[in-house]
């Protein structure tokens, strides 16, 4: 499956376990991990999710060729069931990532709670280049936090971002030793253990209400240009180009 699960100390992890292929995921993955979010959202013994990739490698984002002979279009989709569940959580989510996070491994970061990093953490959102637009309500929360020239550069250009950047731009919580990154993110998901949850829960709610319209909204303004985008003659040539390892030609559009 590619995704593994377990709970352990009040603390549920999924696990992006596809080393092979750089944690690129695939329709089934995001199932299983729309799934693993429903589950613990609904165990009263789980206090905290931590989502966590493999050294070097958070996720290389989507598997392309999965991809393209499924793309995923709508809320119905194994990808739009992930990401509502992971915006809907009301437990607190913790990310560990210690190496590329590309795609929705970045995007994903902007709706968990606590987000460690490494030195090797490399955030990329490449979305453009590859005549797409940016997902996940990325487009309206990155020039929220970076402001709008910064954002431009990492969404329009698709300059990467390293931990210690990340954290220097409020993307991530803290930058951990690659050696402390998992142990560390895992400490600080059972801290949830000592804490009242009802309160906890409160208090991510509130703490995302005077968003969660905006983000609703942009994720749905995002999703049908996403699927407009991805009929496009430029999407089709990035993707071609990518399986092809050649770079696009995009001079006759």
């Amino acid at each position: 499956m590619n995704i593994n699960t377990s709970s352990l100390d009040g603390v549920s992890t999924i696990e992006i376990a596809r080393p092979e292929k750089k944690n690129a995921l695939t329709q089934a993955m995001y199932q299983a991990m729309a799934e693993a979010i429903a589950a613990a959202s609904a165990d009263d013994a789980v206090r905290a999710l931590l989502i966590i990739g493999q050294p070097g490698v958070f996720t290389a984002g989507n598997d392309l060729e999965d991809f393209m002979q499924r793309p995923p279009l709508g809320a119905d989709s194994a990808v739009g069931r992930f990401m509502l569940g992971l915006l809907a959580c009301d437990k607190p989510v913790v990310a560990a990532v210690g190496g590329a996070a590309v795609g929705i491994g970045a995007t994903m970061l902007l709706h968990c709670d606590l987000v460690y990093v490494s030195e090797q953490a490399r955030l990329v959102l490449p979305f453009v280049g590859l005549g797409l637009v940016p997902e996940f309500a990325s487009s309206l929360l990155l020039p929220l936090r970076l402001g709008h020239a910064r954002a431009a550069e990492k969404l329009l250009l698709g300059e990467p971002i390293g931990g210690a950047e990340a954290v220097a731009l409020g993307l991530a919580t803290a930058l951990v030793a690659a050696g402390d990154l998992l142990p560390h993110a895992r400490r600080m998901a059972e801290r949830f253990n000592a804490l009242p949850p009802g309160a906890v829960r409160d208090s991510k709610r509130l703490m995302r209400a005077g968003s969660a319209e905006a983000i609703t909204r942009a994720m749905q303004a995002e999703s049908a240009i996403f699927s407009q985008r991805l009929r496009s003659p430029e999407a089709m040539e990035a993707m071609q180009a990518f399986l092809q390892k050649r770079k696009p030609d995009f001079s006759r559009f």
